[in-house]
């Protein structure tokens, strides 16, 4: 297939595109690395199975040829981010889905949207399934990421629905591995850096608060097994296991043989207090469910933040 990525240049875009190469795909990776990196693409350089184009998809996006398939992923994606950047958030999640799903119809492909478990805000029920329609607060700072995705999933339904367009969505929770932005502001990139410089690990909260987090090549697969035998609707692709954030400290200070202490710092607004995503549809339908578990993807992880940090 020749295949658009949208945030190519991003942490999960760099690494889907590898997946899609190594599947024996053409891939035209689009970024306009506000908050990409380009040297997650440096690898590819001089590799013709893949084309690079600087472009903000919240403008209109023409793409010269066939295409089969397009995936939307362009977004900041953390809250550093799309606190910094609001506005391009909103637009992204909007302007930018509507310009890729109309790139996706105009050359008759399957498009398919990276969603987030940030639709689900801050639970009331717990683990989230797909059906859960969530506890968002849309006029909270939190609200630029959470509301542009539920947008981008209503957006992407409706072009299903109206145009008969084939889609899917992916409901993405915390994920984690090598090409994170060391400052990006996530909490395992967080405490890695700060574990590996020495420094206390800042807890916002008192730690009890707790995620799933799921390693990039885990998602990978969840989400290729998802463009190929999915249906329309939403799919969690996450893993269950769940850690509270403290207890996500304690193991990063014992991998990376870390003095650091830890301090706590005040709750950001509308902070999910839980999050653990409900991978029944995913099981049944996608045979799909990680592989990787917690401390195995830390260990992964941790070289890489070492050698982005000069840290050795």
């Amino acid at each position: 297939m020749r295949v658009v990525v949208t945030g190519a240049a991003g942490f999960l875009g760099s690494n889907l595109t590898d997946r899609l190469i190594h599947d024996g795909h053409t891939v035209v990776g689009v970024d306009n690395v506000i908050t990409g990196n380009m040297a997650n693409l440096e690898h590819l350089e001089g590799n013709a199975a893949f084309t690079y184009v600087r472009h903000d998809v919240s403008t209109y996006i023409d793409i010269d040829g066939e295409i089969d398939a397009v995936f939307h992923f362009a977004s900041p994606a953390s809250p550093i981010d799309y606190l910094e950047l609001p506005i391009q958030t909103l637009k992204v999640g909007s302007l930018g889905t509507h310009n890729s799903l109309g790139l996706a119809k105009a050359k008759g492909a399957r498009y398919f949207l990276a969603s987030t478990s940030e639709v689900y805000g801050d639970p009331q029920v717990h683990p989230q399934p797909e059906t859960y329609w969530g506890h968002v607060n849309p006029i909270g700072p939190r609200g630029v990421y959470d509301e542009a995705k539920r947008f981008g999933e209503a957006m992407t339904m409706a072009y299903h629905r109206y145009h008969d367009l084939d889609t899917r969505i992916v409901r993405i929770f915390n994920t984690y591995g090598p090409r994170m932005r060391p400052s990006d502001g996530r909490v395992v990139s967080n405490f890695i850096v700060q574990a590996l410089q020495g420094k206390p690990l800042a807890i916002y909260g008192d730690g009890n608060q707790s995620r799933s987090f799921c390693y990039v090549d885990d998602l990978i697969e969840g989400i290729t097994r998802l463009f190929h035998d999915g249906d329309a609707m939403p799919v969690n692709i996450g893993n269950p296991g769940e850690f509270t954030i403290r207890e996500l400290a304690d193991i990063v200070i014992e991998l990376t043989a870390s003095s650091s202490s830890i301090v706590f710092e005040p709750l950001p607004t509308d902070d999910p207090k839980q999050r653990r995503p409900d991978i029944t549809k995913a099981k049944q339908d996608l045979g799909w469910e990680p592989q990787i578990v917690l401390r195995e993807g830390l260990m992964k992880t941790i070289p890489y933040f070492a050698e982005a940090i000069g840290v050795t």
